[in-house]
Protein backbone atom coordinates (compact mmCIF):
# COMPACT_ATOMS: atom_id res chain seq x y z
CA UNK A 1 0.00 0.00 0.00
CA UNK A 2 2.93 2.60 0.74
CA UNK A 3 4.47 1.73 -2.46
CA UNK A 4 1.28 2.45 -4.06
CA UNK A 5 1.01 5.64 -2.57
CA UNK A 6 5.03 6.37 -3.46
CA UNK A 7 4.48 5.70 -7.13
CA UNK A 8 1.00 7.92 -7.24
CA UNK A 9 2.83 10.60 -5.35
CA UNK A 10 5.58 10.25 -8.20
CA UNK A 11 3.46 9.72 -10.82
CA UNK A 12 1.15 13.26 -9.40
CA UNK A 13 4.81 15.05 -8.91
CA UNK A 14 5.94 14.49 -12.58
CA UNK A 15 2.87 15.38 -14.10
CA UNK A 16 2.29 18.60 -11.84
CA UNK A 17 6.25 19.26 -12.64
CA UNK A 18 5.52 18.90 -16.48
CA UNK A 19 2.55 21.24 -16.50
CA UNK A 20 4.76 23.85 -14.42
CA UNK A 21 7.42 23.77 -16.67
CA UNK A 22 4.89 23.96 -19.70
CA UNK A 23 3.63 27.44 -17.82
CA UNK A 24 6.77 29.15 -17.45
CA UNK A 25 8.10 28.06 -21.00
CA UNK A 26 5.06 29.73 -22.33
CA UNK A 27 5.69 32.92 -19.74
CA UNK A 28 9.36 32.95 -20.87
CA UNK A 29 7.82 32.59 -24.69
CA UNK A 30 5.48 35.69 -24.16
CA UNK A 31 8.03 37.93 -22.63
CA UNK A 32 10.64 37.07 -25.51
CA UNK A 33 7.97 38.22 -28.04
CA UNK A 34 6.50 41.00 -26.82
CA UNK A 35 10.51 42.23 -26.11
CA UNK A 36 11.04 41.49 -29.66
CA UNK A 37 8.00 43.43 -31.28
CA UNK A 38 8.90 46.19 -28.30
CA UNK A 39 12.76 46.16 -30.40
CA UNK A 40 11.01 45.41 -34.08
CA UNK A 41 8.14 47.91 -33.82
CA UNK A 42 9.33 50.26 -36.53
CA UNK A 43 10.88 47.65 -38.93
CA UNK A 44 7.88 45.55 -38.89
CA UNK A 45 5.95 48.98 -39.39
CA UNK A 46 8.07 49.75 -42.02
CA UNK A 47 7.69 46.19 -43.91
CA UNK A 48 3.97 46.61 -43.59
CA UNK A 49 3.94 49.76 -45.36
CA UNK A 50 6.45 48.75 -47.97
CA UNK A 51 4.49 45.48 -48.96
CA UNK A 52 0.94 47.49 -48.56
CA UNK A 53 2.72 50.33 -51.29
CA UNK A 54 3.47 46.82 -53.48
CA UNK A 55 0.08 45.43 -53.73
CA UNK A 56 -0.80 49.26 -54.34
CA UNK A 57 0.83 49.75 -57.38
CA UNK A 58 0.49 45.92 -58.50
CA UNK A 59 -3.24 47.23 -58.68
CA UNK A 60 -2.82 50.37 -60.72
CA UNK A 61 0.08 48.87 -62.71
CA UNK A 62 -2.91 46.57 -63.96
CA UNK A 63 -5.73 49.16 -64.57
CA UNK A 64 -3.53 51.38 -66.67
CA UNK A 65 -1.55 48.13 -68.88
CA UNK A 66 -4.11 49.23 -71.26
CA UNK A 67 -2.21 52.36 -71.93
CA UNK A 68 1.51 50.59 -71.32
CA UNK A 69 3.24 50.53 -75.29
CA UNK A 70 3.37 46.36 -74.20
CA UNK A 71 -0.24 46.12 -73.78
CA UNK A 72 -0.73 43.68 -77.45
CA UNK A 73 -4.52 45.00 -78.11
CA UNK A 74 -6.23 47.58 -78.80
CA UNK A 75 -7.09 49.34 -75.64
CA UNK A 76 -10.52 49.71 -76.77
CA UNK A 77 -11.04 46.56 -76.92
CA UNK A 78 -10.28 45.43 -73.43
CA UNK A 79 -12.56 45.92 -70.77
CA UNK A 80 -11.21 45.98 -66.80
CA UNK A 81 -13.12 43.84 -64.44
CA UNK A 82 -10.04 43.48 -61.89
CA UNK A 83 -11.19 40.59 -59.92
CA UNK A 84 -10.66 36.81 -60.16
CA UNK A 85 -8.83 38.06 -63.75
CA UNK A 86 -8.09 41.60 -65.10
CA UNK A 87 -9.09 42.25 -68.38
CA UNK A 88 -11.53 40.52 -70.63
CA UNK A 89 -10.56 41.73 -74.14
CA UNK A 90 -12.30 41.47 -77.04
CA UNK A 91 -10.01 40.99 -79.65
CA UNK A 92 -11.21 42.84 -83.45
CA UNK A 93 -14.13 44.28 -81.60
CA UNK A 94 -13.29 47.79 -82.20
CA UNK A 95 -12.21 47.30 -86.19
CA UNK A 96 -14.87 45.40 -86.88
CA UNK A 97 -13.12 42.11 -87.62
CA UNK A 98 -14.03 38.60 -86.45
CA UNK A 99 -13.57 38.51 -82.46
CA UNK A 100 -11.13 36.58 -79.97
CA UNK A 101 -12.04 36.59 -76.52
CA UNK A 102 -8.94 36.45 -74.42
CA UNK A 103 -9.18 36.33 -70.90
CA UNK A 104 -6.35 38.42 -69.33
CA UNK A 105 -4.61 38.90 -66.16
CA UNK A 106 -1.55 41.33 -65.54
CA UNK A 107 1.46 40.51 -63.77
CA UNK A 108 4.13 42.34 -62.57
CA UNK A 109 7.82 40.70 -62.19
CA UNK A 110 9.32 37.60 -62.56
CA UNK A 111 8.28 36.00 -59.77
CA UNK A 112 4.26 36.60 -59.86
CA UNK A 113 2.00 33.92 -60.69
CA UNK A 114 -1.72 33.11 -61.11
CA UNK A 115 -3.01 32.06 -57.85
CA UNK A 116 -5.49 29.26 -57.28
CA UNK A 117 -8.58 30.38 -58.29
CA UNK A 118 -6.57 32.29 -61.55
CA UNK A 119 -5.28 28.82 -62.00
CA UNK A 120 -8.73 27.25 -61.72
CA UNK A 121 -10.46 29.72 -64.51
CA UNK A 122 -7.60 29.30 -66.96
CA UNK A 123 -7.60 25.39 -66.75
CA UNK A 124 -11.52 26.29 -67.54
CA UNK A 125 -10.35 27.91 -70.60
CA UNK A 126 -7.83 25.22 -71.62
CA UNK A 127 -10.42 22.55 -71.32
CA UNK A 128 -12.83 24.67 -73.38
CA UNK A 129 -15.78 24.68 -70.54
CA UNK A 130 -16.93 28.23 -71.47
CA UNK A 131 -20.76 28.38 -72.95
CA UNK A 132 -22.62 31.32 -73.73
CA UNK A 133 -25.65 32.36 -72.49
CA UNK A 134 -28.13 35.19 -72.64
CA UNK A 135 -30.47 35.78 -69.58
CA UNK A 136 -34.02 36.78 -70.60
CA UNK A 137 -35.64 39.57 -68.18
CA UNK A 138 -39.23 39.74 -67.73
Amino acid sequence: MELILLILGIVIGFILAYFLINKIAEAKARITLQRWILENKDGIRKDTLDKSRAVLKGKIGEQIAVLLPEFPYMPSDARFIGNPIDYIVFDGYSEGKDINLILLDVKKGEHAKLNKKQKKIKEAVDNKRIRWKTLNLK
